[in-house]
């Protein structure tokens, strides 16, 4: 069985005790934090190795490491094959800063963007910009409702219903 599939049905269990998957979770959060911590250290190296290679290095279980590979999957520059993905998968983690950073804005995880890895990496007011770039980009803006005697949007000066309203 592939390594995503695992961790998946791990992590997103239905059966699972809602106590267990807490703790899960929040140790997951707290090695996950410590391997972004790690990387952004060295922003512009590209970390390469198995997936059981990479766990050994950061000091955390395969099943972690899958997990750490699904999450940041789609900030890489080349994306690793994590559907099929064994131990034995070269995987790397050269990933683009800007998406990484406002991923972790889009998935809320304000303990990975507040980092203060981030700050030789992006200025405050380069990290404000793309927190700002990345929540406008998913709010939606409803255009305002023109109803019928208001004045045209054309600019004729007639009511809506008298000019392009009409049917």
């Amino acid at each position: 069985m592939a390594l995503l599939k695992k961790w998946r049905d791990a992590a997103y269990s239905e059966t699972a005790n809602k106590g267990d998957l807490q703790r899960f979770w929040a140790k997951y959060f707290e090695e996950e934090k410590e391997i972004y911590a790690q990387l952004l250290k060295n922003p512009d190296e590209v970390v390469t190795g198995t997936v059981k290679e990479l766990a050994e290095k950061y000091d955390v279980t395969v099943m972690t490491m899958t997990g750490f590979l699904d999450g940041i999957n789609d900030s890489l520059k080349e994306a690793n094959p994590i559907e099929e993905m064994e131990e034995d998968t070269v995987v790397n983690l050269g990933f683009d800063k800007e998406r990484l950073y406002k991923n972790m804005v889009a998935a809320e995880a304000d303990w990975l963007y507040n980092l203060e890895e981030w700050e030789p990496i992006f200025d405050e007011e380069t990290r404000k910009a793309l927190y700002k770039e990345q929540k406008s980009s998913t709010t939606i803006v409803k255009e305002a409702k023109v109803y019928p005697n208001d004045p045209c949007p054309c600019g004729s000066g007639k009511k809506y219903k008298k000019c392009c309203g009409r049917k």
